[in-house]
């Protein structure tokens, strides 16, 4: 996965760990809180079967994967998040996170929840 700065045409960043091809790509709106820096987040989807949530401020390896259903995916197809607004009785607002995802056999599956919790 490449990340480029479409004002200059170059490429910032490349994010490696994907073991075939790449066909889909997703930008969070939300921020990870992690223990030391807060991440802006991408994940991609493979037909590895494979999705994985980069930092788009580091060139480090991932910060996460979900792997699929071996015997009923077959290869990731499309992602996309899909956020759900709480009301709480503080001023803060609490967003939880969905990721849904189709694959190439069919089947659409959703995460809920995930560890992308609270927007920044």
């Amino acid at each position: 996965v490449r990340l480029w700065d479409i004002r200059s045409g170059q490429q910032v960043q490349v994010f490696n760990g994907h073991t075939h091809y790449v066909n889909a790509v997703e930008y969070s709106p939300f921020v990870i809180k992690n223990s030391t820096d807060n991440s802006n987040v991408i994940c991609s989807g493979s037909f590895d079967n494979t999705i994985r949530f980069w930092d788009i401020r580091s060139n480090k390896n991932e910060l996460f994967m979900i792997k699929g259903d071996e015997k009923e995916d077959g290869g990731i197809r499309c992602l996309k998040f899909i956020e759900l607004k709480k009301k709480v009785k503080t001023k803060d607002v609490i967003y939880n996170l969905n990721l849904c995802y189709g694959s190439d056999k069919g089947p659409i599956r959703i995460w809920s929840n995930l560890f992308l919790s609270n927007k920044k």
